[in-house]
């Protein structure tokens, strides 16, 4: 199992522990719309540490970000497979054509 698959392994069996010892229980607690805003708050914190050039700092807001994704992600019945799958659909097609061909 690689390290993502252990992360979100270990979101999954934390869900439902007791939210006053468990981030993960508090936090997925107050449903899937504070899990949404917590990713794009982190997704926001990583790219400050990026446009800072800290590279300390975006290596620790990455790991917040994948953390805050696997929340998402099990909130939400998927796992980092259903990613793979996607990113493997879109291996060799253009981002301007895989753009192109989505829906809305």
């Amino acid at each position: 199992m690689d390290r993502f698959d252990q992360l979100l392994a270990t979101v999954i069996a934390r869900r439902n522990a007791d939210p006053a010892t468990s981030y993960v229980a508090k936090i997925t607690a107050k449903g899937r719309a504070k899990l949404a805003q917590k990713l794009g708050e982190e997704a926001v914190e990583t790219v400050i540490a990026a446009m800072q050039d800290d590279r300390a700092s975006l290596i620790s807001e990455s790991a917040d970000l994948i953390f805050h994704l696997a929340l998402l992600l099990a909130d939400s019945g998927l796992t980092f497979d259903d990613i793979r799958t996607e990113l493997a659909r879109r291996e060799g097609v253009s981002g301007i054509d895989e753009k192109a061909g989505r829906k809305g």
